[in-house]
């Protein structure tokens, strides 16, 4: 396993120290469940991104919307 580096304002730190104690656990081991957490929620999302066809998709929506183009009511959709 590697190690980084995270730079946190002391107060969170400090508040993490204490959950930690309270918790009697490692800060590392809350901190890797954080980022467990974070990691399944945007799964979708990087799943998503990872199909190149969806990423033009994506990229052509958005600059409908800039151009003001109007979209389809959900009526409208296909299914």
């Amino acid at each position: 396993m590697g190690s980084t580096t995270i730079r946190i304002s002391e107060k969170k730190r400090d508040t993490l120290k204490i959950i930690a104690s309270i918790e009697k656990r490692e800060m590392k081991e809350i901190l890797s469940e954080l980022i467990d957490e974070y990691i399944e929620r945007h799964k979708e999302t990087l799943e998503l991104l990872s199909k190149p066809d969806w990423l033009e998709i994506i990229e052509r929506g958005k600059k409908e919307v800039a151009m003001g183009v109007r979209g389809k009511s959900l009526g409208e959709l296909e299914d």
